[in-house]
């Protein structure tokens, strides 16, 4: 036992000992000091690196470096020489804002105007940089200085960005190597300056002068000198194309419209004739089948593995819809380049709408083709990616395709699919008529579900292939598919709420798990996989009498559920929302945090919509052209087409929820009086979800309703008052009117049509 102190025992090390251990710490003080837990996060952020990054390069757990970040605990040697390592790395490579040693990049490239960096850092990130860019404060904008022209022979400076903690000085070897491809991040707003120079805003404050005087000559600019790009989120994957965004002094610089004329905007794309694309043209640029539109691709065909293709984005032409994007179509050019960059390093670099971000998201981290292991003569093939959804489309079992499509041609003109032709898993829209109980209680709460469809991807096992028909199957609630069960005898009364719990409940105040308007089943249907297994699971027998079931599996959702939870959860935590608080300082930090920073509050708009916008491309219905029943149109050629698993992971969310309603009942005695997709609304006598929901200890209900910031937890939606619940009800003549819709504000404007 020498050597050792036991506290509270008698074994002693001696003195000896004693001392060199104590001169061992202060060694290690020295050796490997740490900054402020503030600039640890500030310097991990600035490089792109999640906490579960630094975790698995340290070999502890994801909640190890968020307590070292938050200042809860410190890294234990031999944990803190590497942690150390690594910030002193960082530090080197992105020096906090004001310190000296603040240097120019080694290779030639744009120049970087300095005044203009200094204008730029009004908008300059401070929170959600791109993976080679330091954040900083929102602040005033400097004095401009004269303008100088364009000179890319010299170096490109990069912009201070104050507002940081200083890092601590240390070794000068980087512990992450910045692809220098993309020195300069992801994307860049260009713009047209009172000067008539054009420049590039970039993430970080940066600001290039731009010498391409054409939209063929901006493409070449921006693939050989600008440095713009995005490295790939999977081995397999391919980079991020550098995305650029013309604001309208822009557009007219190079000749575009500011708008689209309506029938532009129909066709959602110049006509072939415009002068510019026929500028491309005479270039050897192509276009995708998209053409010119909002977003424009622009490329020219791979050879090899290298690729030239360019984004545009044109905010002007409705690119950024304002239901995600909120005003940032209106922001200044440094402005919007922070909250498109921040989006960018968090998600993954815009390529059109939240929901084909979404989708795209998908394929990124899955891509469907990997290099095989080399052949004898040492080449290689393109083989399909284990995990992914392959490079060709599957079609889907008869019950999962939507109306028209060509697996139902053969269906009469008119005929109208029942629940036993066809997969209906939808989001809840249910309410019903308030108890008289319920009325003399004075509001009704409204609580949200956070990211619920994000949570309902969690860890969900969906299929990767086609799909095997079989008859009268055996259940097997690891196995997706779908199903036709009877479930019609799941009695709510009484349900299994635990291993060998059963709980007596109230049916007529609860919707049924099974159908989206909370009806009971009264025959036959197809369910997805998650919702037969919650009839199991309420204690219920199931015999499913056929089903298509893919044997071919995985949790393919996992890695787009976890990218998308890490940018909510950092954006969130920017303003003021941490994962780690107690009930009420939760609800009190969620009050007006989207007023603390504006501009990251359309952030965390743009995650949520690439949640469910990514979910709903999932089964992309037609739009237009010419499509007619029973035909195919252009989404059904993409492997991603897959309505089984946008099926899956509405029916799991849908699921989720009714499970924490079921808990909350039977240990409450509450009922919802109304529930909108991932809303639910109480009767309590207080204003407050804490007034309803319930602790013990400061711990929630093991099962129920949680809240907190994290996916499937939940905040405060809303309260209003019962009597305004049972006033719209009856201005509207509507006794079952889903006050879920309207508890946010209380603003009814007109009859509930269930849209």
């Amino acid at each position: 036992m020498c050597g050792r102190v036991w506290w509270g025992g008698e074994v002693l090390s001696d003195e000896e000992e004693l001392f060199s251990a104590v001169d061992a710490l202060l060694e290690q003080a020295v050796r490997d000091p740490l900054p402020e837990p503030a600039e640890r996060k500030r310097l991990r952020e600035a490089a792109g690196l999640t906490q579960d990054q630094v975790a698995g390069a340290l070999q502890t757990r994801r909640e190890a470096v968020g307590n070292w970040e938050a200042g809860r605990t410190e890294p234990r040697p031999p944990k803190r020489a590497a942690y150390a390592r690594l910030l002193e790395g960082l530090a080197a490579r992105f020096p906090a804002p004001g310190a000296a040693g603040n240097t120019s990049t080694a290779s030639a490239g744009p120049t970087a105007t300095p005044a203009r960096e200094a204008a730029a850092q009004t908008s300059a990130p401070h929170t959600a940089p791109a993976p080679h860019t330091a954040p900083a404060p929102h602040t005033a904008p400097a004095p401009a200085a004269a303008p100088r022209p364009a000179a890319t022979s010299r170096p490109a400076s990069t912009s201070r960005r104050p507002g940081a903690k200083t890092a601590t000085p240390g070794k000068t070897t980087a512990a992450v190597a910045v692809d220098p491809r993309f020195a300069h991040g992801p994307l860049a707003v260009i713009d047209v300056g009172a000067d008539r120079k054009v420049v590039a805003y970039c993430t970080g404050g940066l600001v290039l002068d731009v010498p391409a005087k054409s939209i063929p000559a901006l493409v070449d600019w921006t693939l050989q000198e600008a440095k713009l790009g995005q490295p790939k989120l999977s081995g397999p994957g391919k980079d991020a194309d550098p995305l650029l965004v013309l604001t309208e002094s822009a557009l007219e610089r190079y000749g575009l419209p500011t708008t689209l004329t309506e029938e532009e905007r129909l066709a959602g794309r110049l006509p072939e004739g415009h002068k510019v694309i026929k500028q491309l043209a005479r270039a050897e640029w192509k276009l995708t089948k998209r053409g010119f539109g909002p977003w424009a691709r622009i490329y020219r065909p791979a050879k090899g593995s290298e690729r030239a293709c360019v984004q545009l984005c044109i905010p002007s032409w409705h690119a950024l819809d304002s239901r995600h994007w909120g005003t940032a179509a209106q922001l200044p050019p440094a402005e919007l380049a922070r909250v498109l960059g921040a989006y960018a390093s968090r998600v993954m670099t815009p390529c059109g709408s939240t929901a084909v971000t979404g989708l795209e998201l998908m394929t990124a981290l899955h891509p469907p083709t990997r290099a095989s292991a080399p052949h004898a003569d040492g080449t290689r093939h393109s083989e399909h990616n284990p995990g992914s959804l392959g490079k060709d489309p599957v079609d889907p079992a008869p019950c999962e395709a939507p109306d028209g499509h060509p697996l139902l041609a053969d269906l009469p003109r008119f005929h109208i699919r029942g629940p036993g032709e066809k997969l209906l898993e939808e989001a809840y829209d249910w309410a019903r008529p308030m108890t008289d109980a319920e009325c003399t209680l004075r509001h009704l709460v409204g609580i949200d579900v956070n990211m619920a469809f994000a949570a309902g991807a969690n860890g969900l096992i969906v299929g990767l292939g086609a799909p095997t028909h079989v008859k009268a199957p055996v259940f097997d609630p690891k196995l997706p598919g779908s199903w036709l069960v009877d479930l019609s005898h799941v009695d709510l009364s009484r349900v299994k709420v635990g291993k060998d719990m059963w709980a007596d409940l109230d049916a007529g105040l609860l919707p049924s798990p099974f159908t989206p308007k909370g009806e009971r089943p009264d025959g036959p249907a197809w369910y997805a996989t998650p919702t037969v297994a919650y009839a199991v699971e309420l204690g219920y027998d199931v015999a499913p009498i056929e089903a298509y079931v893919r044997y071919d599996n995985g949790r393919y959702l996992d890695a787009w559920y976890q990218r998308l939870r890490d940018a909510y959860l950092a954006t969130m935590a920017d303003l003021g929302v941490d994962a780690d608080l107690a009930p009420a300082d939760f609800l009190a930090a969620m009050d007006g945090y989207q007023e603390r920073d504006p501009q990251l509050a359309i952030v965390v708009s743009a995650i949520k919509a690439t949640v469910k916008g990514g979910l709903g491309k999932l089964r992309e219905r037609p739009r237009g052209e010419g499509w007619r029943p029973g035909e195919s149109w252009r989404a059904l050629a993409r492997p991603t087409w897959r309505p089984d698993i946008r099926a899956a992971v509405i029916s799991r969310t849908r699921i989720n929820l009714h499970r924490k309603i079921v808990k909350h009942a039977a240990f409450t005695g509450q009922y919802p009086v109304a529930i909108l997709s991932d809303c639910v609304v109480y009767a309590a006598n207080g204003e407050s979800p804490l007034d309803f929901l319930p602790y013990r200890d400061g711990k929630p209900l093991p099962g129920g309703f949680r809240l907190g910031v994290n996916p499937g937890l939940v905040k405060h939606e809303g309260t209003q008052t019962v009597l305004w619940g049972e006033g719209v009800r009856e201005q509207f003549d509507a006794p079952d009117l889903n006050l879920a819709r309207y508890i946010k504000d209380g603003t009814v404007t007109d009859a509930d049509n269930g849209e």
